[in-house]
Order: C-alpha cells, then structure tokens, then sequence
C-alpha cells in the first residue's frame, strides 16, 4: 500500500532536511494521489536534475530522468507541460551542495 503523496513529500522533505540539504514544495498537488517531480539543485555548480515518478509492473516506484539536459530553461518547460497533462501534480525543489536527490526508490539511470 503506498502512503498518500503528502505524507511521502513530507518524509522526502525530512530526509533532505536531516542530510544538510534545503527542501521545500514548490507546487502542492492532490493530498491523497497526486504524483510529484522532484527537483535535484546542486547549489555548488548550480547544475539541476528532475526526477519523474513512475511504477513498474509490479506496482513499485520508481524514477527517472524525463530531461536530460540540466538547464533550468529546459527542466521548467518540462515541469509547465507535466502540469498542464496533470494538475495534481507535486513539484519539490532540493537544494543541496552535492547534487543530491534524496530519494530512497530505485532511480532509472538515462
């Protein structure tokens, strides 16, 4: 059983949190079952990567990287599209001297 979305940002957000990093929800979607976009900012190089949910067959979660390109132009044109297919969408924003995503699901790599 996967726990309602705003429960799991809220434990993304404290994971982040107690790892050093700045985490906060950029776009609040559906409580119950919206789906979310990570944002991954390395604050030392300024270089972003966005992180899209998705489920495998069996029903676990996964992510990937939907943007290759780590530009901000690019990644935001992606996150106004996904919102536009899916307005209960979450979007969070890390912040972090190394980049990372705190994500504790497999991540599909590109």
């Amino acid at each position: 059983m996967l726990l309602s979305t705003d429960v799991w940002v809220g434990a993304l957000i404290r994971r982040a949190e107690l790892g050093g990093a700045f985490a906060t929800v950029a776009r609040k979607g559906d409580t119950r079952a919206g789906s979310v976009l990570v944002r991954a900012i390395n604050t030392k190089t300024r270089q972003s990567r966005l992180y899209s949910e998705a489920f495998r067959g069996d029903g676990e979660r996964i992510w990937m990287e939907p943007v290759s390109s780590g530009a901000d132009a690019d990644l935001n044109r992606y996150v106004e599209r996904a919102l536009r297919v899916d307005p209960d969408l979450w979007v969070v924003e890390i912040e972090d001297g190394e980049g990372r995503h705190f994500l504790s699901e497999p991540v599909a790599k590109p």
